[in-house]
């Protein structure tokens, strides 16, 4: 099993006191499988994304990825996790603005130290970013900014990908065009694929849908 989430616990401090956000979380994600997590606004789904991707620390459970546990990392032993083995592709994109394009596809394949000519060509061209490879994001859309944010993941080739809301800036043609992409290069690297989503038309392209509710899934 690629990602196994167990008995997950989460709160944050408020004004009127602890709010419980993920009361026992339990999940699981085969390689190569891809999991639709929705929910409403204010659930816990991003939270749960960013446990997931060592961004932030949990309260209680354990999430382990190929069995390693990432209760009691160290911030360097984190920031090692999710160079080797995560992806992840926020609805903001996050691209760097001082750096063109091609080398905003390669910047997390060169901290890894896989950096791969040939698959950064091939997925430029997919991506249909060959002809924006010396651009900056600015000059972009948003649509080519996404591409750019999905490209520079896979081009790392990581073993897990987390999505949060990927193509939610996007309008329905370009959303529907970036998913089936993404999709088509997640199947041919074989990783296994988290995606928060409110689209019921993205949950369905999944192999599975988890809804999460009052802090747990179902």
């Amino acid at each position: 099993m690629l990602l196994q989430v167990t008995d997950l616990k989460k709160s944050f401090a408020t004004e009127e006191g602890r709010l419980d956000v993920l009361r026992g979380v339990d999940l699981e994600l085969a390689a190569g499988e891809r999991l639709a997590l929705t929910g409403e606004s204010g659930c816990g789904k991003s939270t749960l994304l960013y446990l997931v991707g060592a961004l932030e620390e949990f309260d209680g459970g354990d999430i382990r990825i190929e069995h390693q546990s990432l209760a009691g990392l160290s911030d360097r032993e984190r920031a090692a996790l999710r160079r080797d083995s995560i992806g992840i592709i926020f609805q903001q994109f996050n691209l760097i603005p001082s750096l063109t394009v091609a080398n905003n596809l390669s910047f997390h394949a060169r901290l890894a130290g896989r950096e791969d000519v040939a698959w950064n060509e091939q997925l430029a061209q997919r991506l249909g970013l060959t002809e924006f490879l010396k651009a900056y994001p600015e000059q972009l859309s948003g649509g080519q900014q996404q591409r750019v944010a999905i490209g520079r993941t896979l081009a790392a080739r990581p073993k897990l990908i987390l999505a949060d809301e990927p193509t939610g800036n996007l309008d329905e043609k370009t959303s529907e065009d970036v998913l089936n992409l993404m999709l088509e290069l997640v199947a041919e690297t074989g990783a296994g694929l988290l995606m928060v989503t409110h689209s019921p038309r993205m949950a369905d392209r999944m192999d599975r849908q988890l809804v999460l509710t009052a802090g747990q899934v179902s």
